[in-house]
């Protein structure tokens, strides 16, 4: 009995070792199909929506765009720009200004790219390398900020200067300087002033045909103040323009009464007190 009995626990269990492998397996294979599915060949991302941006100098180039974290776990990525010298450029997300970003796991988050060229960019299209950098991969962008050209002018004096004084009845010249702050010449610009009442004033030269980036041209201004024209301070608005662009500077003249018509009031003043003297000492008795 017991010579028979051995082969037949022997075989029972082994059985239950099959059946106990068969169970293990299968569950092992089902909680492995019910997790999600991991993706080894998924990469993190640095996409944006416009790679080519056109716009003027003293205009603001906004790129609008994605990092994407392919990873399980939370990634730093430090974010960087090559831009030209005197470029500014600012990241931000959610408004908020940065220069790094902390993403979670399987995580996106969207960024604002601003670049502001510095005021002396010539027009042409500008390539920006920018690269958002982790311990683990290096993700980078190269975007394009087309500059276009701009039309700008300014009208001032040589010494900066905005006031001067003048003799009622007499003439004045004013030193006008007008430059082109642009990138594109400025032509046709016209020369002109707004005064007060009864005054006059002309312009040499009175049309500037054409003016050159950054370059500078002389105006003179000869103004005439009228006669009797009372002593005080009084505001003379001079402009330039063309269809493109425009400046005004506003200039406060100060007028003063000649030396000669200050010894007539004098006069006149002395003589009415006389007169009123004689008129006393004749008649003051009666």
């Amino acid at each position: 009995m017991l010579k028979e009995s051995l082969p037949t626990r022997s075989r029972k269990s082994y059985w239950t070792r099959y059946l106990l492998c068969i169970v293990f397996f299968t569950g092992h294979t089902m909680l492995k199909a019910q997790q999600p599915a991991s993706a080894p060949d998924a990469k993190s991302e640095f996409t944006v929506r416009l790679i080519n941006i056109e716009a003027a100098v003293n205009e603001t180039f906004r790129f609008n765009a994605t990092l994407h974290n392919a990873a399980t776990t939370p990634v730093v990525y430090e974010l960087s720009a090559g831009a030209p010298p005197g470029w500014m450029v600012a990241f931000r997300v959610q408004g908020t200004p940065v220069t790094a970003l902390n993403l979670l796991g399987a995580k996106s988050e969207d960024i604002s790219i601003e670049m502001n060229p510095s005021p002396g960019t010539k027009p042409g299209k500008y390539t920006v390398p920018v690269r958002a950098v982790s311990g683990r991969d290096t993700l980078a962008l190269a975007l394009e900020a087309v500059v276009k050209g701009s039309y700008g002018v300014d009208l001032s004096t040589p010494t900066g200067r905005l006031s001067d004084d003048v003799t009622s009845g007499a003439h004045k010249e004013i030193h006008l300087t007008v430059k082109n702050t642009g990138t594109l010449p400025l032509k046709d610009l016209d020369i002109s002033a707004q005064l007060p009442s009864q005054w006059e004033c002309t312009f040499d030269p009175a049309k500037i045909t054409q003016l050159d980036p950054d370059k500078s041209q002389e105006v003179i201004a000869k103004m005439s103040v009228p006669d009797k024209t009372i002593a005080g301070d009084y505001a003379t608005t001079f402009n330039v323009r063309n269809p493109e662009s425009n400046a005004q500077a506003v200039f406060r003249v100060t007028v003063k009464t000649s030396l000669l018509a200050g010894w007539i009031g004098i006069l006149v003043i002395l003589a009415a007190l006389g007169l009123v003297y004689y008129l006393i000492r004749r008649y003051g008795r009666r």
